[in-house]
């Protein structure tokens, strides 16, 4: 990761709870070539050690090089969008500012029950907040008995942690006021969210 020293976040706090706020990453190791999968993955312990786990399908490509100390690499991303430089009070270049988690990690196969049991907290976690939620053990015997062979979970232990929000940092009150006014404008929810992550990062009310 490119890491400029004004954006750079190495705060383990902050690093912990970005992943577990962006839990969708980019799940990347090398096979005949380098090959990418979307998937959810959550936390297990704290900020100062903690291990991450997913699972993916076995008709994935990524499965025949899913084994024990395989390395890959998975990339959280949060909020990101265009910067205009009609924004500012003086001209400038357009940017585009963004926040990102990146984690190397070697990974263990799971077994039969520790993927069971990662499949229980990761609906739990999900549909904890649904109006009705639908959990793990409401899903008919039979489905689960059929779906479970088809896939294979994996924990990754983490071997190295980078992080970094470009957030403005290093502008005045005046443009950060215009910039997040118009991020906010655009009625988009990324670029909200985005403006919201500017506003903390400079303490604004």
């Amino acid at each position: 990761m490119y890491q400029p020293k004004k954006y750079k976040k190495d705060d383990p706090e902050f690093l912990f709870k970005f992943i577990q706020q962006h839990p969708f990453a980019t799940f990347i190791l090398n096979g005949k070539k380098i090959l990418a999968t979307h998937i959810p993955v959550l936390t297990k312990g704290t900020a100062k050690d903690f291990l991450l786990f997913s699972h993916i399908a076995n008709h994935n490509e990524q499965f025949k090089y899913l084994k024990d100390d395989t390395e890959a690499l998975l990339i959280f991303q949060g909020a990101h969008g265009y910067i205009s430089s009609s924004w500012y009070k003086e001209k400038d270049i357009s940017t585009w500012d963004y926040s990102a988690v990146h984690v190397n990690v070697k990974l263990k196969i799971q077994s039969r029950q520790e993927l069971e049991d990662s499949l229980k907290e990761l609906v739990a976690t999900f549909e904890k907040p649904q109006e009705d939620p639908l959990y793990y053990k409401d899903i008919p015997k039979k489905m689960l008995d059929e779906h479970l062979p088809l896939i294979t979970g994996f924990w990754c232990e983490v071997e190295e942690i980078k992080g970094i929000a470009k957030l403005h940092q290093g502008y005045d009150k005046e443009d950060i006021d215009s910039v997040t006014a118009n991020l906010e404008k655009q009625q988009n929810n990324l670029n909200s969210a985005l403006s919201e992550n500017i506003k903390k990062e400079h303490k604004c009310k």
